[in-house]
């Protein structure tokens, strides 16, 4: 037979194959080159997306240039990741129109101000998470929360991008109406602009089969080089139109108290959303490279870029997936890629202004499709249903994006989300344990036919953490249970505490009263496999009905075995 060395031998060599690889070491220069060339590739990605995105949250254009330049150079300055790429994204301009610019009665400069005010709260807001270390609090939006999410929000975005394309007006800004609106006026729709925009969208998704073509930046071109020899005015095709970065300012927006409060509360659901898609994005390369990260350092140097863009008046960034993956697919090695990025953006805008302005609306709505369709594929739902768990939550965040809007579907998808998970805890799941044979083991005997409880002794374990919404419940399931006709008269009864690792007020109180009514019939109360901080709160709760002998963080077959012997 093998010894124990072998297998131990044996296990290393499995853990060394599953174990993330990093990237083989390269020379400097060649590593130069590969961001170089990253930035290059990626740099025909961003520039034309943050235009549109501008375009999804009814900024100028200039807005989107703005984010995408201070994302990429403050991230590649003080972010981890290598391979994250922050610059505006598809769900951070949807939320921004969501929660300022689609306010009815809110004129352009106000829209603008609160938005500039709303993104750097945000920043404001990231950077005193990271100085706090609060890295794990996308944790509290669960992933089918975000899966319905962003499906829904890709959905959102691209049904608002059809009237771009058809040129038509449209009188709602929610969803559902939206889409009523599109089909009671499909047939005034401008052919020209639809051509255009069908005409981009075939070739957006043509050239994007193949990953190494930059497929926006061939059909922004084209799309310029078209202008020269066609009016699009003269079509009724809108373009994008100036660019105006001769008057961009750094200020702080002129405020009053209730209006900053109101930026800080609407920044925080916005720094929420942003986070969870970028620590999505930076952690899952991360883990694929065997890369370290620091998730408090990520969201400070995120809240510098919302800063940053919030005072030059740009637009709120994060680092989302499809750019960050487009920057590992063109072969970055460090955060140089970014700022590569950054000087060929810059270069290009220095150059080329005039032109970009002459990109056609239908276009920059074609794009904005594109980039968001990676989202819309509902593969993503399966597992839900294969697993047969949390289908409702996934449901319910994707029909509350589309009914309620952006903001407040995410905040009711998280609603529900935490309703479903009090519901499962509050259940008074309780089993009884019995003796597994002659062994050691105390094991539910619902589930083991040779499981036998012992004569006088009713062992039960609450399967659920007790808490302030479930003891009541537990208790009065055990308090069934004492009611219930047994072969022998109970002397004992033993609670097995392992699933709550800490215990409340109203648990304790609860607890106490039970332990008075066990009194008063006779009953001998021990509590067991009290974790260290349930021990510890329940000793200080101890009094004349719970006794400090009741309590024990003994094995249950410990227990029995002292009950036995009389201790």
């Amino acid at each position: 037979m093998p010894s124990r060395q072998e297998h131990l031998a044996t296990a290393l060599q499995h853990a060394e194959n599953f174990a993330p690889l990093a990237a083989p070491p390269q020379a400097p220069q060649r590593r130069v080159l590969g961001d170089v060339v990253a930035g290059l590739s990626i740099a025909g990605l961003l520039l034309p997306e943050a235009v549109a995105y501008a375009g999804i949250a009814s900024l100028p254009p200039q807005a989107g240039l703005i984010a995408l330049l201070c994302g990429l150079v403050v991230y590649a300055l003080l972010g981890t990741s290598r391979f994250a790429i922050v610059s505006a994204t598809s769900s951070s301009a949807a939320v921004l129109f969501a929660t300022v610019l689609s306010e009815p009665g809110t004129n352009g400069a106000t829209a603008l101000t609160m938005a500039a005010a709303l993104i750097i709260a945000a920043g404001v807001l990231f950077i005193l998470a990271g100085l706090a270390r609060l890295g794990g609090m996308s944790d509290f939006i669960a992933r089918p929360v975000l899966r319905g999410f962003t499906f829904g929000l890709a959905l959102t975005i691209a049904i608002k991008q059809l009237p771009k394309i058809l040129s038509v007006a449209v009188h709602h800004s929610d969803t559902p109406r939206v889409a009523l609106d599109l089909l009671g006026s499909a047939g005034s729709a401008n052919r020209y602009s639809t051509a255009l925009g069908a005409v981009a969208l075939v070739l957006l998704f043509g050239l994007g089969r193949w990953g190494r073509i930059p497929a926006t930046l061939v059909v922004i071109v084209l799309a310029i080089a078209m202008g020269y020899g066609v009016d699009w005015h003269a079509y009724g095709i809108a373009v994008v139109g100036q660019i105006d970065l001769q008057n961009v300012s750094f200020s702080v927006p002129s405020l009053g108290r209730a209006q900053w409060m109101q930026s800080a509360e609407l920044g925080f659901a916005l720094m929420l959303i942003l986070y969870a898609e970028s620590y999505g994005s930076i952690r899952n390369f991360a883990l694929k490279h065997g890369d370290s990260m620091s998730a408090n350092r990520d969201l400070v140097a995120l809240g510098c870029a919302n800063l940053l863009s919030g005072l030059l008046h740009g637009m709120p960034v994060g680092a989302g997936y499809s750019a960050t993956s487009a920057n590992e697919a063109a072969g970055a090695q460090s955060r140089l890629a970014g700022l590569c990025a950054a000087a060929v953006v810059a270069l290009i805008v220095w150059l080329f202004l005039p032109q970009l302005a002459r990109i056609p609306e239908p276009v920059l709505a074609a794009i904005v499709i594109f980039a968001v369709s990676h989202s819309l594929h509902p593969g993503v739902f399966k597992p839900y249903w294969t697993w047969h768990r949390d289908r409702l939550v996934v449901i319910a965040a994707l029909l509350a994006v589309l009914v309620l809007g952006v903001l407040h579907g995410l905040l009711a998808a998280i609603g529900v989300s935490l309703l479903l998970t009090l519901r499962q805890l509050s259940e008074p799941n309780v089993s009884v344990l019995g003796r597994l044979r002659d062994s050691h083991d105390f094991v539910d005997v619902s589930l083991h036919a040779d499981a036998k409880p012992l004569p006088g002794v009713l062992i039960v374990r609450p399967e659920v953490p007790l808490f302030f919404a479930n003891t009541e419940r537990v208790l009065g399931k055990v308090r069934a249970m004492l009611q219930q006709p047994h072969d022998v008269p109970l002397r004992t009864i033993m609670l097995s505490l392992e699933e709550t690792p800490d215990v409340d007020g109203s648990a304790i109180e609860a607890l106490r009263i039970f332990a008075a009514e066990c009194a008063a019939r006779g009953l001998q109360l021990t509590l067991v496999r009290l974790k260290p901080r349930a021990l510890a709160a329940l000793l200080r709760a101890t009094d004349e009905t719970l006794r400090p002998a009741m309590l024990h963080e003994l094995s249950v077959d410990e227990c029995v075995q002292s009950l036995a012997a009389g201790g």
